[in-house]
């Protein structure tokens, strides 16, 4: 007898009794092992007190950050006009560094509650917690980042200035209204052609339309990516509620992803569609392969989970079949951006390969590289997480091939990708939650929260001392200058070079001081 596959429905020979065995302890959902002990009362309370935490704190960062100008809202860099605050100012919350720790950290701690107590919570009381929280961060400013300035620059550049943003940068229309906004002048465009066409669409609004009209995609890109999880999960026989909440309550979803109105999020939809039309018994794989070749059209990291979706059928004929389709979703993907952008369509490449030469403060290579004493992030140490991640990446193919579950697979690359990269934001952790929330493999999700977490911390003072601090602010490549540990200045991105790398300090995502 053949073993089973991992896409495929078990077959029993006798159908299987339903009596409950005396003394057994009842089966519960996914994620709430070690709970049992709780009167269900009292595990009810708890959840309804964790959703309304996260719905809360959400709240009071989000009205915080409206209230004035702030190391919150890097935007303000351009000034602060209505619009970019949001109709939440006029509250006058009001926020500052300690009480922006004390609230993520209530977050993240209610955020736990709730998944240990999605039993005792129902499906609706979960949905209106998630959709109460994404409105709110609707309402609010732009968090944490500037990136979404950058999408309304690309887009100008090309309808306004006639200026290719895969090959020209920002900088060449200093007198664009966009400019004072824009953390990144001096970067091509690292998006894929689907995106940037799109978002050509924007440029009619003006910049206070195109903001709402991204921090509105936002929400429901991250909404639909949660609906999609909780039908996958179904169809793959496990807890909704669990991949609904353990999905749309993440804190680095909200805050950061949705909170800073990203583009990630779009990807995440696309993700999680795959996920939903390959689950079930009926899994339609060339539809999941033509989804994420369209996520490759917004970010090209959406591809990592291309190929492991190609083996997921059990035979080879039909791989062969999904292989097709995806090739298929990839040429109309470059002839879209052939027509759109001619010869440089595939300039976005270009422009990832010059965001990986750059090291974030935190990402994991540089944080390692300090804690054995190198002197920056050299380029051997660099290569060594490459291999490392290659290494998983071969290893998860191949097991993937021999009929392991592709989701864990996947799940697992992509965090080893993470984990590996030296050019890490934190809003890239929600890559990995829709593969975490359904497949069934707790430790995945166990390292998807720490990594989450770790993305949490960064931004907290209380990773002082072992963090590694930001020391300097370089205005040019040859002006670097010391930074003072009071200065509270937040531009964008700025340059330096150390050990021979061009290390790019974003200090607008160092939230610490």
């Amino acid at each position: 007898m053949l073993p089973r596959r991992n896409n495929e429905p078990i077959h029993a020979a006798a159908p299987i009794s339903r009596a409950r065995i005396a003394g057994a302890v009842p089966a519960l959902p996914d994620g709430a092992v070690g709970i049992a002990w709780i009167p269900p009362r009292a595990l009810r309370a708890l959840g309804a007190l964790g959703l309304l935490g996260v719905v809360t704190t959400v709240f009071l960062i989000t009205a915080g950050a409206a209230t004035r100008p702030s190391q919150y809202v890097p935007g303000r860099s351009g000034g602060w006009p209505g619009w970019l605050a949001g109709p939440l100012e006029s509250l006058g919350v009001g926020i500052t560094p300690a009480r922006f720790q004390l609230l993520m950290l209530i977050m993240c701690a209610s955020y736990l509650a709730v998944l240990c107590a999605t039993r005792a919570l129902s499906l609706r009381m979960l949905v209106v917690g998630i959709v109460a929280a994404h409105v709110v961060l609707l309402l609010g400013p732009p968090l944490i980042s500037q990136d979404v300035f950058g999408y309304l620059a690309f887009a100008r550049m090309g309808v306004l200035h006639g200026l290719d943003p895969y090959t020209r940068v920002a900088a060449e229309a200093p007198t664009d209204a966009i400019y004072p906004f824009i953390g990144w002048p001096f970067k091509h465009s690292p998006y894929g052609p689907l995106f940037t066409l799109g978002s050509y669409a924007t440029t009619p609004l003006g910049i206070a339309g195109g903001l709402w009209a991204f921090k509105a995609l936002a929400v429901l890109s991250s909404l639909g990516a949660v609906a999609f999880v909780a039908r996958a999960a179904s169809s793959l026989g496990r807890s909704p509620r669990w991949a609904v909440a353990f999905v749309g309550l993440n804190p680095v979803l909200l805050e950061l992803a949705v909170g800073g109105a990203h583009n990630d999020t779009l990807m995440l939809l696309l993700l999680a569609a795959a996920l939903a039309l390959t689950a079930g018994a009926n899994p339609r794989f060339r539809s999941g392969a033509l989804a994420l070749a369209a996520g490759v059209g917004i970010k090209v990291t959406a591809g990592i989970v291309l190929p492991f979706l190609v083996l997921a059928p059990s035979r080879w004929r039909e791989r062969m079949r999904v292989a097709g389709g995806a090739v298929l979703g990839l040429a109309a993907l470059a002839a879209i951006g052939l027509i759109g952008f001619g010869t440089h369509a595939l300039g976005f490449l270009s422009a990832v390969g010059e965001q990986q030469q750059l090291v974030a403060t935190h990402s994991v290579p540089a944080e390692t590289a300090r804690l054995v004493g190198l002197s920056g992030t050299p380029s051997w140490w660099r290569h060594l997480f490459i291999a490392a991640f290659l290494a998983v990446l071969a290893t998860a193919l191949w097991r993937s091939a021999r009929g392991a579950d592709w989701r864990i697979a996947a799940g697992w690359t992509t965090l080893a990708l993470l984990l590996s990269t030296a050019w890490l934001l934190p809003w890239y952790a929600i890559w990995a939650l829709p593969l975490a929330a359904v497949s069934g493999d707790r430790r995945l999700r166990a390292a998807t929260l720490l990594f989450c977490a770790y993305a949490v911390l960064i931004h907290l003072p209380l990773a002082n001392g072992w963090l590694s601090p930001l020391r300097v602010t370089c205005h040019t490549r040859k002006d670097c200058i010391p930074r003072s540990p009071g200065s509270s200045h937040l531009g964008g991105g700025h340059h330096v070079h150390l050990t021979g790398l061009e290390v790019s300090v974003h200090t607008a995502l160092d939230l610490r001081r």
